[in-house]
């Protein structure tokens, strides 16, 4: 590990999609910073095996992203680490249903703070440390912005806000910091909990027949910082699903 060695801040990365991210950036070569809001333990004992494996390799920074401020000092703090930043992944999310009647201004700052002003004030706050390293900011968005989930129009309001910040800061951050997205459709089952009809009508909902893996979303995350002439895309990584014709799963 030398001082040229690039650098990946995460956010929402303690566990689940984030940390297979934090895993394949480290597994490159790559130091890795953590961002976590409340998931203390998660992201300390990710970072522990990491720097096991490289001395100084990995990082943990706690951050409320709703609140600009504390988005803001998670850009300082991260330089402050090793002096550089070359990749940035805005992997944080709140998801929940809001049923219309019951959706709160708490709802809203939750959701559309966590998906979308959170990464805006991130990725303001980072720009020159991403100019200055020829970098890239890569958000992941939702492939739902496409197919409306029921009861979840907060949630998707913000990806789809998401994925017009992805477009807007790829032209005005051009040609310095290239922007990309991911939408992600079913890689994991949700954490709350499902009986098994609802699994077998979520994957029939599949064309390929199959939940996806996390790794699924790592590896395009790799494919994008290494392809220099991408920036202003989507990559949908969920097995058809977006393509599927049948009713809404």
């Amino acid at each position: 590990m030398t001082n040229s060695s690039p650098v990946a801040l995460i956010t929402g990365a303690a566990k689940r999609i984030g940390a297979a991210m934090v895993r394949q950036l480290h597994g490159e070569g790559y130091r890795v910073i953590i961002h976590y809001e409340h998931s203390k333990n998660d992201a300390l004992a990710l970072a522990e095996t990491l720097n096991i494996q490289r001395t100084n390799s990995a990082a943990c920074i706690q951050a409320n992203l709703c609140d600009p401020q504390e988005a803001r000092n998670l850009g300082e703090r991260a330089l402050c680490l090793w002096g550089r930043l070359d990749v940035l992944v805005n992997n944080a999310s709140s998801f929940y249903p809001t049923p219309v009647g019951d959706i709160s201004e708490d709802d809203w700052t939750s959701l559309v703070g966590s998906n979308v002003k959170g990464p805006l004030f991130l990725s303001q706050a980072l720009t020159p440390a991403l100019t200055q390293s020829q970098g890239c900011i890569i958000n992941m968005v939702d492939m739902h912005i496409d197919r409306p989930l029921l009861k979840h129009s907060v949630y998707l309001l913000a990806k789809s806000g998401l994925a017009s910040l992805t477009q807007s800061l790829a032209v005005e951050l051009a040609p310095h910091v290239r922007v990309n997205g991911i939408a992600p459709g079913a890689i994991l089952w949700p954490e709350r909990s499902m009986d098994n009809q609802e699994k077998d009508k979520l994957v029939s909902s599949i064309p390929l027949g199959k939940l996806g893996n996390p790794n699924d979303i790592a590896t395009t995350l790799s494919f994008l910082i290494s392809a220099p002439y991408i920036t202003g895309q989507i990559i949908y990584v969920d097995g058809g699903r977006s393509l599927y014709t049948g009713a809404s799963a």
